[in-house]
């Protein structure tokens, strides 16, 4: 039990780990001219919206993306109504990672790794990021390899077993379990991409890893609420609101989580496409309802934790 867990363990820290080397490795080619545009182009909640999904489906990150948003916003850069499109979008952008780890890459593993590690060692700053990018990648894809081949030596844990039949059983459970490993993981993308795992060895079925998905968005708004401590009103104020928008729209979909599941069932027969289906549908649904009322939603927001801004 130990080893397996211990193995468990180590292929998650590998999918972080490859995620941080391939965003930073991103990040430092484009980093500061992002931070710019971010400050340049966002006056207009559509804008911001574009920007979110864009400057995110790039870093890979919609936890990144919001530290840097909520860092414009409490130094002045950004006021707090037009972080609400980049938020908006960062949260389709991220769905990037999941469509992309949907399909089975691992073919991919030797070839990135025999090119990244190279490039690694070069002095010249954008092969260095090259390098960073592969070598993340093939992190990624191997911890993904991983979770598959953990996956039923898991679930003949006692402890495992009773979780999987509880949270195919219960939807508060699977919900719940998404907004606990998230926060402690520190990513919705690794969550959901276990619960794939899970999925493909026919031990979750799609809607209780859609509630895990969507436990997953709401668990890692912690990175930006943490983010926000010690920031200006503005910068609580954003943080509050990501969590407001992925709160509303779980609550929003869970009434209809069934027929959800049903409908996203006839758009793939891979169960990995499946959930990453899912998760790119209620990001854009729930964005698309929140963006008209924009606005509203910041009063709302303004209101409800009782912060005026002058």
């Amino acid at each position: 039990m130990n080893h397996i867990l211990s193995m468990f363990a180590i292929y998650i820290a590998l999918f972080l780990f490859g995620m941080t080397v391939m965003r930073q490795g991103l990040l430092h080619i484009q980093g500061e001219r992002m931070k710019k545009w971010l400050h340049n182009t966002i006056n207009h909640p559509l804008k911001g919206f574009g920007v979110g999904i864009i400057v995110t489906a790039i870093l890979q990150s919609s936890s990144a993306v919001m530290i840097i948003t909520i860092g414009l916003v409490s130094a002045g850069f950004i006021y707090f109504r037009h972080s609400i499109g980049i938020i908006l979008g960062a949260n389709i952008g991220t769905v990037v990672t999941l469509e992309i780890l949907a399909f089975d890459l691992t073919w991919l593993i030797f070839p990135f790794l025999i090119l990244g590690v190279p490039l690694l060692f070069t002095k010249k700053q954008v092969l260095f990021c090259i390098g960073c990018f592969f070598f993340g990648f093939s992190c990624i894809l191997i911890a993904m390899h991983g979770f598959e081949t953990l996956a039923y030596p898991l679930s003949s844990l006692t402890i495992v077993y009773e979780w999987l039949l509880s949270t195919n059983e219960y939807n508060i459970v699977a919900l719940s379990a998404g907004v606990i490993l998230s926060a402690i993981i520190q990513s919705s993308s690794a969550v959901t991409a276990i619960a794939m795992s899970f999925m493909n060895e026919n031990l979750l079925i799609l809607t209780s890893s859609i509630l895990i998905m969507l436990g997953a968005n709401l668990g890692t708004c912690v990175t930006a609420w943490l983010a926000s401590l010690g920031g200006s009103k503005e910068a609580k104020l954003t943080a509050y609101t990501h969590i407001w928008v992925n709160l509303i729209g779980i609550v929003l979909f869970l009434p209809f989580i069934s027929l959800f599941s049903a409908v996203i069932e006839g758009l793939a027969i891979s169960p990995s496409q499946q959930l990453a289906h899912a998760a790119l549908a209620f990001n854009v649904i729930s964005s698309t309802i929140f963006l008209p009322f924009i606005n509203h939603f910041a009063v709302f927001v303004q209101w409800i934790h009782k912060t005026s801004i002058d």
